[in-house]
């Protein structure tokens, strides 16, 4: 019915505005409110509202300024310029000036020689010459949403009161035609985050592996907020606490993205992880905290980050990020941004638990071949060997004898092999006591195995805080215990966990030979080492000296 009634007024001619009468311009202004109301999409609203604008009172040229929440402009949408002069212009305004007046008076505002304003600013270069002007307000949703901004009357030297007041009704017009548009738009953006939501819950629920759910949130982020790039940044693998690294990107530029290292220090990430606050730029290509090489690759503009938080920690970003004179993301964006955050946490949260979940499965299944080793074949073998030594105490015949003691012997070294493995097996250590008494058990036994003089320096509210990391750390201590019961010929040892600033410290030191960590080494022990404590975010050092012992310490984040 709209678009029929649209089709009938437009097929009149629109007179000469100076010879308008005052039933034409009602006529006008009645075509206008069916024009506005005949689409949804609030790019074409805007784009109609300024040309009808134009129309409407014979300007040659119009704008229409869209402001954001800082009360600048973010967006300018204009007719009666070519795209050829506009790029010649330069950037957007950002309302200096006469347009600025506006902006802070949000009122109608007539003039008939623009330069003869004192509040007059200039023009940038390459810009056309313009005199007469006539701007009024565009209010949507009870505040100011942008302003119409006019000039040139074609038809007369300047605009008049009743330009001024036929703007003012089609600025009413267009709030009620925006706020419409932006209405549909919130229900259909609305309905798509329900869709994305379903499919990201549904991915995390399935058991996904957590970069196929991240990539899903990061495509899914990308897409509602009307971006370019979407890019999920989290801490570096290599255990370098001081690096970050674009673990997922989307959109324009992915691939040069995805894998960089952005340092903590001197990156928008790395000040949003710090605050736990998200952060939005209206151009990171000129912003000095931005990470310019990162920018710079990926031809970033506007950008919104969010922090990434899990169990009530920020430890990464989510962000999303236009082109270099791209459109500045508002707080509605910022907001649908955070809920994917909010997401892709739950996605590494779980994934998290679900590795863990994995990660218990195998140490209980090591408890019980363990528990059988120990209950069943070491006591099998004890039996044989006792049986063993009786039959030789009967036996009259030294060279059977000897053999038998020889067997009794070999049992005894295959039991204390036994004895080690399941020293090795054994994480279950962790079942039913805390990290602190487990690291202190662990101690005690390596002291009586080894007859090294161990002892154990632990600070309970430390080891409460690595609860839940507790079994790799236990490994981490049993494994360089071996080390040192294998290689250190130390008659003392000492088992040690400290606070250090954000950090535990885990130290395991002797009095032993010592060696040159620089040096080269064949075995696997240290490599083992190094590979644990970065599979837990951790990061090991060495400190030795031949003769005088040995110190492997481990900096876990808290």
């Amino acid at each position: 019915m709209l678009r029929d009634k649209e089709a009938h007024f437009k097929s009149k001619r629109w007179k000469d505005s100076g010879m308008a009468s005052r039933p034409d311009r009602k006529d006008q202004l009645l075509e206008s409110a069916l024009i506005l109301a005949s689409d949804l999409s609030l790019p074409v609203v805007l784009q109609r509202i300024i040309e009808l604008a134009v129309k409407l009172t014979d300007a040659r040229y119009g704008a229409l300024g869209v402001l954001g929440s800082d009360g600048r402009l973010r967006d300018f949408i204009t007719t009666g310029i070519t795209p050829d002069q506009r790029h010649a212009i330069g950037p957007l305004p950002v309302g200096e000036g006469i347009l600025g007046v506006l902006i802070r008076e949000a009122k109608p505002l007539r003039l008939q020689r623009i330069s003869d304003d004192p509040r007059h600013v200039g023009f940038p270069a390459n810009h056309p010459p313009m005199q007469s002007f006539l701007g009024a307000p565009v209010i949507a949703r009870g505040r100011v949403f942008g302003n119409i901004y006019l000039t040139e009357k074609q038809s007369a030297k300047e605009f008049d009161a009743e330009d001024e007041g036929a703007l003012l009704v089609l600025a009413t017009q267009a709030g009620v035609a925006i706020e419409n548009a932006r209405l549909y738009e919130e229900a259909k953006r609305r309905g798509q985050w329900l869709d994305a939501v379903r499919e990201i819950s549904s991915a995390i629920l399935s058991g996904a592996e957590s970069d196929d759910v991240l990539r899903t949130v990061a495509r899914r982020a990308r897409a509602l907020a009307n971006a370019a790039t979407a890019t999920i940044v989290t801490p570096s693998t290599d255990g370098n606490r001081d690096s970050l690294t674009i673990a997922i990107a989307d959109g324009a530029h992915s691939d040069e993205l995805i894998g960089l290292a952005v340092p903590r220090e001197g990156s928008v990430s790395g000040d949003v992880i710090k605050s736990g606050l998200p952060t939005a730029l209206a151009d990171a290509s000129r912003d000095s905290r931005a990470y310019q090489p990162m920018i710079t690759l990926g031809n970033i503009g506007p950008m919104v980050l969010v922090p990434l938080v899990v169990r009530g920690r920020p430890f990464g970003t989510l962000t999303v990020a236009n082109s270099v004179g791209g459109t500045v993301f508002d707080e509605e964006a910022i907001r649908l941004v955070e809920t994917f955050a909010d997401q892709a946490s739950v996605a590494l949260e779980y994934g998290r638990a679900q590795r863990e979940v994995s990660r218990l499965t195998v140490l209980d299944e090591r408890e019980r071949i363990g528990r059988e080793l120990h209950d069943g074949v070491i006591q099998s073998l004890f039996s044989v060997g006792m049986g063993l030594q009786a039959t030789a105490n009967r036996s009259r015949d030294p060279e059977v004898e000897s053999r038998v003691e020889a067997a009794v012997g070999e049992i005894d070294r295959a039991i204390r092999d036994l004895r080690n493995y399941i020293f090795g097996l054994r994480p279950g250590i962790l079942a039913d006591r805390q990290l602190e008494q487990a690291l202190e058990d662990l101690a005690r036994e390596f002291g009586e195995k080894s007859g090294v003089i161990t002892v154990t320096d632990i600070d309970g509210t430390v080891a409460a805080e690595l609860a839940p990391r507790a079994a790799d750390l236990v490994q981490l201590t049993r494994e360089a215990l071996s080390n040192v019961g294998k290689h250190a010929h130390a008659t003392t040892c000492r088992v040690s966990l400290r606070r250090d600033g954000d950090q535990a410290i885990l130290e395991i030191d002797d009095d032993g030979q010592g060696f040159d960590p620089a040096s080269p080494h064949t075995g696997l022990g240290l490599r083992n080492l190094l590979d644990r404590g970065q599979a837990i975010g951790g990061r090991m050092t060495v400190e030795s000296k031949a003769g005088e012992g040995t110190t492997i310490r481990f900096a876990v984040p808290l």
